[in-house]
């Protein structure tokens, strides 16, 4: 079995972003193999839904900057702030328990960050590059998130296929 990175943007992503990765992520499932996400809105949680759809939870590794409590609270806050709605931060929260009740060992988290910035997502990027056999980036504006993760994976020497989009 081959783990396959699926990485993105969370701002902006359109109906043409979330088709291309639930379609890809059946492909993967089909294949018998499974997806390492970073648990966040938009790219992550089309991928993470998708799998759950499909019966894959047991192929499914999350990687988190933190432990998965401080990470709801993290959401929660920045619906709060009006950077989310809270529909979004609780069908994400509510999605990553889901996988937790079924698969608790599908969480890779950084249990010694409590913050979570750019540089823990950056942290967190590496461990998905780590974890995988290959990179599917849906990048969308250029995005320094998945940019970030997709130097990453070819500084590995792990193959690399992006989807660009432009909003």
């Amino acid at each position: 079995m081959k783990w396959i990175a699926i990485s993105g943007t969370w701002q902006k992503v359109n109906q043409d972003v979330e088709s291309d990765v639930r379609r890809e992520v059946k492909n993967i499932i089909a294949k018998g193999d499974g997806i390492v996400i970073g648990g966040a809105l938009g790219v992550d949680l089309f991928a993470l839904n998708e799998a759950l759809l499909n019966n894959a939870g047991l192929r499914i590794k999350v990687c988190l900057p933190v432990r998965l409590p401080r990470y709801a609270e993290h959401y929660r806050m920045r619906a709060k702030e009006g950077v989310i709605t809270l529909e979004q931060a609780e069908y994400l929260i509510e999605q990553l328990e889901k996988l937790y009740k079924l698969n608790p060992i599908a969480f890779i988290e950084n249990s010694t960050n409590t913050e979570i910035n750019k540089d823990t997502y950056f942290e967190r990027n590496t461990k998905i590059a780590e974890l995988s056999d290959e990179l599917l980036a849906f990048q969308v504006n250029k995005s320094e998130g998945t940019q970030d993760t997709i130097d990453k994976a070819r500084g590995r020497g792990k193959p690399v296929k992006v989807f660009e989009y432009t909003m």
